[in-house]
């Protein structure tokens, strides 16, 4: 089985931020959403917990507390798109569900990326990458 990743969010309001995401093309998986959390699917590998706070603070080491993404980036979630167009399609489509303008977008050339805040402050970069500009693993 390929290696699939669980990022954990904390998010104020659930019902407004799966709205959110919902309206940028995405779904959950209802196996592993209920009151307090919700399984954002963003790929076949690809998974954000959002867990309201008090279900986010039972994941917490002894001490620690939630972060608020509003005044504080403790992480930057960048996802891969297919092109350009898919890119503006998702920054587009947070920004009009209430997220927020991150960074102006940025075009190397051979790269494209724009970023957003979502309704939580969490910042997502979307970006495309030229495929034969990726150098091949050695």
């Amino acid at each position: 089985m390929a290696t699939k990743i669980f990022v954990n969010l904390p998010v104020r309001d659930l019902d407004k931020s799966m709205a959110f995401f919902k309206q940028l093309g995405y779904s959950f998986n209802p196996q592993f959403t209920d009151a307090n959390a919700g399984c954002l699917v963003i790929s076949e590998d690809i998974y954000a917990m959002l867990l309201t706070e008090s279900r986010f603070k039972d994941f917490l080491s002894k001490g620690k507390t939630v972060s608020d993404a509003t005044k504080t980036t403790e992480v930057l979630l960048a996802l891969s798109c297919d092109s350009k167009e898919e890119v503006h399609r998702l920054a587009d489509a947070a920004i009009k569900a209430g997220g927020s303008e991150a960074r102006a977008p940025e075009d190397h050339g051979f790269m494209f990326a724009r970023s957003f805040h979502d309704l939580d402050g969490h910042v997502w970069e979307v970006f495309w990458m030229d495929p034969s500009h990726v150098m091949p693993q050695q």
